[in-house]
């Protein structure tokens, strides 16, 4: 559903009279701390737009990540089926879009916000965040000179709030992200990937549940690391829930000595960003622009590349076609190669529409 979200209020600015001879030391302590507060939201309102937006984006979606793990410790899925019995959705699903929509088309007017699940109101203000990430707003002088200036109304944000539903359900917890993926003028600029159960299996007090990481095409990607990838053996990781005849053909044409059948767009790429896998195959129009945006953006803000299986760049306008009907292809290095390796009767069976 498109949706572009309205105003909703105007904060006024209002000065303070203080009379020093007044002050003690508790209340010159209090001013201090006021004036570096003060001094915090004048830099944050001078940062340029899209860094706002990404460091909105990935305090939110840690607060989704929440949201997700409050509703399967309770039990309570909330499970229905959308057009088909694999197309599920829960209240994970409608809690987490909700809120991303919500706290994100309230700070940032003027956007286009697209989801994967219908758009609803939200009345639950507890579901709304407007916090900003202190990471990303860290980096404002470092923006990109493309990104500088950019105005709401090039700007679409792709909301997949539940990446990964049918493993959410099945309890393969480190297969579920929360995407936020953010356009600029069609392209994918940034975007956020947020794992709410990274290190669920990991014994310890003082682990820390979930982790959230983030990128900005031009300034770089963070919250993970990247290990050399084997140069003995090729790997890929491709669907667990959508295989067909057509993405298994693709798979052994590339005579992979390892397949990782996963959940989730933005699992796999995550897989890719980590160097667990050389490629992300998927040879089908299963995928939506809602699971690539954000994910793409992170690769390539690395040097990597997301594209469909005909090398073609994927655009995300706010009336471009939903679906990947290319399928989708990538890779950390070498794209090209493995690009060529995919045979001509596969490409001729998933054509691009716009």
């Amino acid at each position: 559903m498109l949706r572009t979200l309205p105003a909703v209020f105007n904060i006024s600015s209002r000065s303070l009279k203080i009379s020093l001879c007044t002050l003690g030391p508790f209340r010159l302590c209090s001013i201090s701390t006021q004036v570096h507060r003060n001094s915090r939201y004048k830099m944050a309102s001078d940062a340029p737009l899209l860094i706002q937006l990404e460091a909105a984006s990935v305090a939110v979606a840690n607060k989704a990540g929440e949201i997700v793990r409050d509703i399967m410790k309770k039990g309570e899925l909330g499970i229905i089926q959308k057009t088909h019995i694999k197309d599920l959705q829960t209240e994970a699903d409608r809690k987490v879009q909700m809120c991303i929509a919500t706290s994100l088309g309230r700070q940032f007017p003027g956007i286009t916000i697209i989801g994967e699940e219908e758009m609803e109101k939200c009345n639950d203000e507890n579901l709304v965040y407007n916090g900003k990430s202190d990471e990303v707003m860290a980096c404002a002088s470092k923006c990109p000179d493309q990104y500088k200036n950019v105005k709401p109304e090039q700007i679409v944000v792709w909301i997949d709030p539940l990446d990964g539903t049918q493993e959410y359900i099945e309890g393969l917890l480190d297969h579920v992200t929360v995407l936020i993926g953010i356009a600029v003028d069609g392209q994918s600029a940034a975007g956020v990937i947020h794992q709410p159960y990274f290190n669920y299996n990991v014994k310890g007090d003082d682990v820390k549940l979930g982790r959230t990481c983030w990128g900005i095409k031009g300034l770089g990607s963070y919250g993970f690391t990247h290990k050399p990838l084997p140069k003995d053996k090729t790997i890929i990781t491709t669907t667990r829930s959508h295989p067909t005849p057509t993405v298994q053909e693709a798979i052994d044409s590339f005579k992979p000595d390892e397949v990782l059948r996963v959940g989730g767009c933005g699992h796999k790429v995550m897989i890719v960003l980590e160097g667990d896998a050389h490629v992300y195959l998927f040879a089908s129009p299963g995928c939506k622009k809602w699971d690539t945006c954000g994910p793409q953006a992170i690769l390539e803000a690395v040097g990597g590349r997301l594209t469909d299986i005909h090398g073609n760049i994927l655009e995300y306008h706010k009336d471009v076609q939903k679906p990947n009907t290319a399928g989708v292809l990538a890779t950390f290095e070498n794209h090209d190669y493995y690009l060529k390796n995919i045979p001509q009767g596969i490409r001729d069976q998933l054509k691009v529409k716009l």
